[in-house]
């Protein structure tokens, strides 16, 4: 069930905007962030519209574990062993 009536994201000041597109989705817009977020179901996109704006005002994100890390194919620990600095091509 979507969070969109609870915690501090819910300020007087948030304007959502629900939309049925011609496809079926469901796009949910949270005004005072500006951020956009679609789902097959109203449920589904206004609960990954109140998960992003938590990430973006709360800094909902945490950092991989280990098993996040194995699923997309990488060896957490060579991921550990790079360096912070960035690939030239993104310098």
């Amino acid at each position: 069930m979507a969070r969109a009536d609870a915690g501090e994201a819910d300020a007087p000041d948030r304007e959502i905007r629900l939309l049925r597109n011609p496809d079926g989705q469901w796009t949910a817009r949270d005004l005072r962030v500006g951020v956009t977020t679609q789902g097959e179901s109203r449920e589904a996109a206004l609960e990954t519209l109140d998960s992003v704006v938590e990430a973006i005002e709360d800094d909902g994100g945490h950092p991989p574990t280990d098993e996040e890390i194995r699923e997309l194919g990488i060896d957490p620990e060579v991921a550990r062993s790079q360096g912070d600095e960035l690939p030239d091509v993104l310098q």
